[in-house]
């Protein structure tokens, strides 16, 4: 029965879906056979446009947010903060709000597409991509059906239909914020740092989203990151593991004699050497401990958890080797889209190039800059928040050679001195020349500047902490251009 989804729908309920992007469109596709009445809203008026082209029923936000009562259950996608006019009137209206995870969760439970998926959810402020990854292989090793999703791979709406039995789920704080009823076979929150606080309004609030991935049958956090550990303890799961870079104690996995060791699903079971480990640094052996405590949570053996990490590869984008020469590694991270991540991407190499900034979200720098100042060769800054990295090496590595490039429609405005900070030692501006797309010049002269701070032994590391949306489509787009730029460069 449709009514077992919950309430707000059920056979003829009028439903508003916000949003009209990939969620949106995804969201759209599985009400369509439900019988329920959906109505599109979106800040773009060219979006609705296309989908009424299309036979959808659109409302611009205004007069969503007008008629807003008529609405039984209104459907985000993840990034509409509760802030947003058409959130805030349907909370006001008490109207409920579902995402798309809580949604596909809700159907899935209901058994509308078969017996209901064991979900295996991880969450974190870095590692996340990598983490899901590697479990979803372990899954595939045992040769357990499963669908990576969510945050990765497709839309969880997209895979209900598909003959899975697990799904191996990457979610965002903001998935998650919007998924209250969620309760996943086993969750992991891998690690908390300052991420989306211009979204979430606090790092209590940022927090508390990513502690919902605890709320199921076995909750699995990282001890080597306080909040991670305090939000383990703080869970209500009947079962909590928790994983370290250590000896793993009672109820834990870790590292011991060079081996992950199972100690909370088994005694002492070796699992895989830390040596057949490919993802880089520190941080993806925390990565393998989570993800193998997820696939333990659901029986997978040992055999599978060594087998899927001994032919493991590291996604594109994250701690990607783009070329060597002259003795210089350049390496795309653009996927360190915040400080957290690009503190353990600076934290995997002796000596490093920096090409930092973009959108900063909210997050400090401070704490990064100082706990790697001693790895940094040279900084070349980009994007909007390029300053605020520029003082923040001032301060913790004043004497780190910093580039910073000013681009686009800043390129013709004069920089002040104090406005870059005094740790910025040469500014190079960045026009488009030839006609070529900005994004393109500002990484030939990224290239340019790092080759020029570079020495041989040093790493030249795209890890931005920043998002890329000021500059670029993407963290895709933006490793791209580094990548496109750096083989240009050396021809």
């Amino acid at each position: 029965m449709l009514e077992d989804v919950g309430p707000g729908l059920s056979g003829g309920s009028r439903v508003l879906v916000a949003g009209a992007g990939v969620t949106g469109r995804a969201v759209l596709t599985v009400l369509a056979p439900l019988g329920v009445r959906a109505t599109l809203t979106d800040d773009s008026p060219t979006a609705l446009t296309s989908f009424a082209q299309q036979g959808v029923a659109v409302l611009d936000s205004a007069a969503a947010v007008e008629q807003m009562t008529g609405f039984e259950l209104v459907v985000t996608s993840p990034g509409f903060p509760a802030t947003a006019p058409v959130l805030a009137a349907a909370a006001a209206a008490g109207v409920p709000i579902w995402g798309d995870v809580e949604l596909a969760w809700r159907l899935d439970q209901s058994g509308r597409y078969g017996a209901p998926r064991q979900w295996l959810v991880v969450t974190g402020t870095n590692g996340k991509t990598t983490t899901t990854s590697m479990l979803f292989a372990m899954l595939e090793a045992a040769g357990i059906r499963a669908a990576l999703c969510g945050n990765i791979g497709e839309p969880v709406l997209d895979v209900l239909d598909q003959p899975a039995d697990v799904f191996a789920v990457e979610l965002s704080s903001f998935q998650l914020h919007w998924a209250p009823s969620l309760r996943p076979t086993a969750g992991a929150v891998l690690n908390i740092a300052e991420d989306h606080l211009d979204w979430h309004g606090s790092m209590q609030a940022y927090a508390q989203a990513k502690a919902r991935a605890l709320t199921g049958a076995v909750a699995v956090g990282g001890l080597d990151d306080a909040t991670a550990a305090a939000l383990l303890d703080a869970a209500p799961a009947p079962m909590k593991v928790g994983f370290r870079s250590g000896k793993p104690g009672p109820g834990e996995v870790g590292v011991r004699d060079g081996a992950l060791v199972d100690n909370a699903f088994a005694h002492g079971l070796v699992l895989a050497d830390v040596d057949s480990i490919t993802a880089a640094g520190p941080v993806g052996v925390l990565n393998a401990l989570a993800a193998a405590c997820l696939a333990r949570a659901v029986d997978v053996p040992a055999t599978a958890i060594a087998d899927a990490l001994a032919t493991f590869r590291v996604g594109r984008h994250r701690a990607e080797t783009v070329a060597v020469a002259d003795g210089v590694t350049y390496v795309d991270d653009s996927k360190a889209t915040n400080p957290h991540a690009a503190q353990a991407s600076v934290s995997a190499y002796p000596r490093v190039v920096w090409v930092a900034g973009g959108l900063l979200k909210g997050a400090s720098v401070d704490e990064m800059v100082a706990a790697t100042a001693d790895r940094l060769a040279g900084a070349v800054l980009i994007g909007r928040d390029r300053a605020v990295v520029g003082e923040a090496l001032s301060r913790h590595a004043p004497d780190v050679p910093v580039v910073e490039l000013v681009a686009g429609e800043d390129s013709g405005v004069p920089v002040k001195a104090d406005s870059i900070g005094s740790g910025v030692t040469h500014v190079t501006r960045v026009v488009d020349v030839g006609g070529r797309p900005m994004a393109d010049a500002v990484m030939t002269a990224v290239v340019e500047a790092a080759r020029g701070l570079a020495r041989p032994g040093d790493t030249v590391l795209l890890a931005p902490a920043g998002a890329s949306f000021d500059q670029f489509s993407g963290y895709g787009h933006r490793g791209d251009s580094f990548a496109a730029a750096v083989r240009a460069a050396l021809g």
